[in-house]
């Protein structure tokens, strides 16, 4: 042996060994900050998913939720720079803000169907929507502003049938003659508890309100510099969306409870059952391009019935309301159940 490769020989060992004891360095994760729209509750429940299973860290990211409320603001915190994404409610809060010159721009749109509902007593006899035209409708004033210029000037509805909505579902259970707006997830479980009855449910979606709901906004200026962060944000929520319906999201559930004490297991466990009974997350274009898709043909679509309703101005350049460069990718479609 050459006694010159001796100490070289000896120093890669001594090396090797050195780097099976050494620690490996942890990987610098992104710190993100995402704001909702409400307090922590399963129509969030993806995201909190992410979180907690692990998902956005396998991304590179480190995520912190900051939870909405009645109080909160976040979609304020996003436009000042305070947040980095936000979960807008529906597509019109994104032609709003067209109209407004504010530089966010949508993302993904995670809920495909919007899930606002009529809710009905079990006497009433439902077959097609107008049915609803001879009741009291309790609306509240945002959604007289939105979805009922839709029922008028896509079914004849009146607002001269239509009484304050406050949150309260007393006017409704006492009056059979009536209808409360809600959202699938929540209200039906709230009156049936409240009133011991099962309420008929009408879910606006399924009659031509093509709105997508619970959609990630960011900053332009953020698609602009940081596209590859972007991306990695998207494709880790939607991967959390697809293990909390489809896999076991008891990680997911305890991240909400915490965040929000007031939450139970019986109403996570409904509201999860119902976005997956009525596809509000994963169906129709999600079947194949992955949840969060978007098409430019729907947003004209939905575009087309605001204006027809006088909610937006025909003049507006919706399209720069969305981005379609971060979905219909197919990211996480294999995690859907085969059966």
């Amino acid at each position: 042996m050459n006694p010159a490769f001796l100490p070289r020989a000896l120093t890669a060992g001594l090396l090797a060994l050195t780097a099976l004891w050494t620690p490996a360095r942890a990987e610098t994760l992104d710190k993100i900050s995402f704001g909702t729209n409400w307090v922590a509750e399963a129509e969030h429940g993806g995201f909190f998913q992410a979180v907690a299973d692990g998902t956005y860290k396998k991304f590179g990211l480190d995520v912190t939720i900051v939870p909405g409320g009645p109080n909160t603001n976040n979609r304020i915190l996003l436009i000042a720079g305070k947040l980095d994404f936000f979960m807008t409610a529906n597509t019109l809060q994104s032609f709003d803000a067209v109209i407004n010159k504010v530089p966010v721009v949508a993302i993904a749109a995670i809920f495909q169907k919007d899930p606002q509902v009529f809710l009905t007593h079990p006497e009433f006899k439902f077959s097609k929507i107008e049915d609803l035209k001879p009741l009291t409708l309790f609306v509240s004033k945002e959604g007289v502003a939105s979805y009922y210029q839709w029922l008028k000037s896509e079914y004849g509805f009146s607002e001269s049938k239509v009484k304050p909505y406050t949150f309260n579902s007393q006017p409704f259970i006492v009056n059979k003659q009536s209808a409360m707006q809600g959202y699938v997830t929540s209200e039906p479980y709230a009156v049936q508890k409240a009133a011991g009855f099962k309420p008929g449910v009408v879910l606006l979606a399924d009659y031509g309100f093509n709105a997508y709901s619970t959609l990630i906004e960011t900053r332009r200026e953020v698609v602009d510099k940081k596209p590859d962060l972007v991306q990695r944000f998207v494709d880790a929520s939607v991967i959390g969306w697809y293990n909390y319906l489809y896999r076991d999201n008891a990680a997911g559930n305890a991240l909400i409870r915490k965040m929000n004490p007031e939450m139970t297991d019986e109403l996570l466990a409904y509201s999860t059952a119902k976005m997956k009974e009525h596809g509000i997350v994963d169906s129709g274009d999600t079947l194949r391009d992955g949840i969060g898709a978007m098409t430019d043909a729907r947003m004209a679509s939905f575009f087309d019935k605001m204006v027809r309703a006088g909610v937006v101005r025909r003049d507006i350049d919706y399209r720069q309301a969305y981005t379609l460069r971060f979905v219909n990718k197919a990211v996480g479609v294999d995690l859907r159940p085969k059966n």
